[in-house]
């Protein structure tokens, strides 16, 4: 009976333990980072189809997507500081609600265009250094199953599939690597866009890979993207797998467990 009765007390007791932490772990992930997968290629090589991080939602205090249960005191505008140009950042797709993972790059105010494939700010191109080829394996890629586009196509199964990478500096100072797939396409020329006080311009880094503000909603494109939408920053990787489940240890990408995002 003695022991019936403490073993039954310790059944209890563990699935109060496990209650208590997934309540911690649930309270903790809507207070202050909210997981996120990588789905596509839209920003290679900064972050691959695979990869795994925590989006820190309070980089920019809380927003009405960010804040948790909707309870933040709210009035359409991020409430600590402003996003810094070059900031991964997770934002809610201002049309069909869906997470997005870009590149801030335009600022309210800023004129942004794209001229033979340059990035222009303020009618000034951005500085550009060649930085040899992406490559990877022709194959399909996560849990979509997607091919990679390749600068070299055609390219058969399991071959190198490369694309030629440049590192771009903004204005701030902040540099990181983009990549190219085809010359001339719309991407590559567009209209100057004025980006509206309290908005904000996002580009992928795989830049013939990515829909993004370039693109407007009525095609399928982000556009502006307003303040209240922006969910958090992203810093850094914890894990990446290539295959198309995080349980196949053959795919796990050891050398970008934890690397921090640039």
């Amino acid at each position: 009976m003695t022991t019936k009765t403490k073993d039954d007390g310790g059944i209890v007791e563990t699935i109060k333990t496990i209650v208590y932490a997934l309540l911690i772990a649930g309270v903790f992930r809507t207070l202050f980072f909210q997981p996120f997968w990588i789905p596509s290629g839209s920003m290679k090589d900064t972050l691959l189809i695979g990869d795994f991080l925590f989006v820190n939602k309070m980089a920019y205090g809380y927003s009405r997507y960010s804040c948790p249960f909707g309870l933040c005191p709210f009035d359409g505008r991020i409430l600590a500081r402003d996003p810094e140009r070059g900031d991964v950042v997770v934002f809610r797709h201002p049309a069909n609600g869906a997470d997005f993972i870009k590149r801030l790059i335009g600022m309210p105010g800023d004129r942004i265009q794209m001229i033979n494939g340059v990035l222009n700010i303020n009618g000034t191109p951005v500085k550009l250094e060649p930085a040899g080829n992406f490559t990877e394996t022709f194959e399909k890629q996560g849990p979509s199953g997607n091919y990679p586009r390749c600068h070299n196509a055609p390219v058969g199964e399991g071959g190198t599939c490369e694309k030629p990478r440049q590192i771009e500096t903004l204005p701030n100072g902040v540099s990181h690597n983009i990549l190219n797939i085809q010359d001339g396409g719309f991407g590559d020329n567009t209209k100057v866009f004025t980006v509206p006080e309290g908005q904000y311009f996002f580009m992928g880094d795989n830049r013939d890979n990515s829909e993004d503000s370039r693109y407007p909603l009525v095609s399928g494109g982000v556009g502006f993207v307003p303040a209240e939408y922006l969910i958090g920053r992203a810093d850094r990787v914890m894990f990446s797998a290539a295959g198309r489940s995080l349980f196949f240890v053959w795919t796990w990408r050891p050398d970008r467990f934890f690397k921090a995002i640039r």
